[in-house]
């Protein structure tokens, strides 16, 4: 019964001593005083309330423009949004940090942040990969604008597994038009893939799906397009197994060019 009590104050007390917290906060928020603003922004700020910092910082931001303190409350209160995971308004943000302040100390760094927001922004690789460009041309300008950058390599590594995701992407596009046999846009979205990324790993299967989209597409036309179409079929051939002669689908291209070249004799 005693403990009960004692857990029952000791509840109470936190409640009240909450309330007085929330109490304070709100009024402070309501109040035009700068200073105690300033004040416990920057405490909430090394307390890891980022929300409550960045509340704060919002509010006097506007005030203290062109002042000495200006340029450190928007580093922080984009590193605010940063924590707290919104990398939409933290990379606005750390953008227009470093258009403000270019000569800063904190540029460098806000330039990269800005970067790395765009990347920590991106979709499955299904998805549209409008985050992806940004980030691989947000970190090429930060290379750009800071050429001596001890996190140029860490640019170039983030570059480099982004694009990967572009040729991920493209590869599905371009399979995704063949699994659902419109052969004719998969020959369309293979060869653009295979131009945008020509060294690409995927680059024996897309050829030889492109090989097979070809000859579907002669099987199925209308008779008096199949004779360009099975010969389109037989030269599309000649070059994949010019270009991958021990390929793992050589046995399938042959299988084509054979009935292909059928066709053709007997035509």
């Amino acid at each position: 019964m005693f403990q009960k009590i004692v857990k029952n104050i000791t509840l109470l007390i936190l409640a009240v001593l909450l309330f007085g917290a929330c109490s304070g906060y709100e009024k402070l928020l309501k109040s035009g005083n700068i200073e105690a603003k300033y004040e416990s922004g920057m405490q909430y700020y090394e307390e890891g309330n980022y929300l409550r910092a960045a509340t704060l910082f919002g509010q006097i931001i506007p005030r203290l423009k062109g002042t000495k303190r200006a340029e450190e409350l928007d580093y922080l209160n984009a590193k605010c949004y940063y924590e707290m995971g919104d990398y939409v308004m933290a990379g606005h943000y750390f953008r227009e940090f470093v258009k403000t302040y270019f000569s800063s100390p904190r540029a460098e760094e806000a330039d990269f942040m800005g970067a790395y927001c765009y990347y920590n922004l991106n979709s499955r690789v299904e998805l549209d990969q409008t985050n992806t460009y940004n980030a691989i041309n947000a970190f090429t300008l930060f290379k750009t604008k800071f050429p001596s950058s001890e996190r140029i390599q860490e640019a170039n590594d983030y570059i480099k597994e982004m694009q990967e995701r572009l040729v991920e992407k493209s590869y599905i596009n371009a399979k995704l038009y063949y699994d659902l046999e419109k052969y004719k846009a998969s020959i369309v979205a293979i060869s653009n893939s295979l131009m945008d990324y020509p060294d690409t790993k995927y680059r024996e299967e897309l050829l030889y799906l492109k090989l097979r989209s070809i000859y579907l597409m002669a099987v199925q036309s209308v008779s008096l397009k199949q004779l360009e179409r099975f010969q389109d079929t037989v030269d599309e051939y000649y070059s994949f197994i010019d270009e991958f002669p021990e390929s793992k689908y050589a046995r399938e291209a042959e299988k084509i060019y054979n009935e292909s070249s059928s066709f053709l004799s007997n035509h």
